[in-house]
């Protein structure tokens, strides 16, 4: 009698032990397929970065290269009197920023660019200490979103590396200083 109890009680338990064989085994298959797909993914993935990386460089090597400081065509566009600058195509959105040279007027930006610019030398009232990229998000009628401000931030940093505004180590935007020969004229 003990000896059934026993065959029937280690029965169950046999019976389990082999449900959770079969369930280990169909887990394990599922995480060989998981760990296959997710190494396909990261191959895939690090294509897309090679990719992305060349095509990176690549712009940026043509935006140094169109804007570059030897650029002769460049140079000749900026030296045009001024009546006659005006006969120059207008400005395209999204085109590089030129280097600001004596003389040259925010015309020759873009008109994203030339808006921030004419924003803070006209509205800005004198010895401000200047806008963060939120406030002029805001004056420019833009919606308060991170995405704005950023585009904006990065429009405005762009400014101050071409020469058209000044940065603060605060992180506000100002007018650019004209030198003293600018100044006189």
């Amino acid at each position: 009698m003990i000896s059934s109890f026993l065959d029937d009680a280690v029965c169950p338990v046999a019976s389990v032990m082999g449900l959770l064989e079969v369930r280990e085994a169909a887990a394990r298959v599922r995480v060989e397929e998981l760990q296959a797909e997710a190494e396909r993914v990261l191959a895939e993935l690090a294509a897309a970065e090679g990719v992305l990386e060349r095509r990176m460089i690549a712009k940026a090597e043509l935006a140094e290269a169109l804007a570059g400081p030897g650029d002769a065509a460049d140079e000749a566009a900026l030296e045009v009197p001024e009546p006659a600058a005006e006969a120059v195509k207008a400005p395209v959105a999204g085109a590089i920023v030129p280097r600001r040279r004596e003389g040259a007027t925010a015309g020759v930006l873009a008109p994203d660019y030339r808006r921030i610019v004419e924003l803070l030398e006209v509205e800005l009232p004198e010895g401000s200490e200047g806008l963060m990229a939120k406030e002029l998000t805001d004056r420019l009628g833009l919606e308060l979103v991170p995405a704005k401000i950023e585009g904006v931030r990065s429009k405005a940093k762009r400014l101050v590396e071409r020469g058209w505004l000044a940065a603060s180590p605060s992180g506000r935007f100002t007018p650019r200083v004209p030198s003293a020969p600018e100044a006189a004229s």
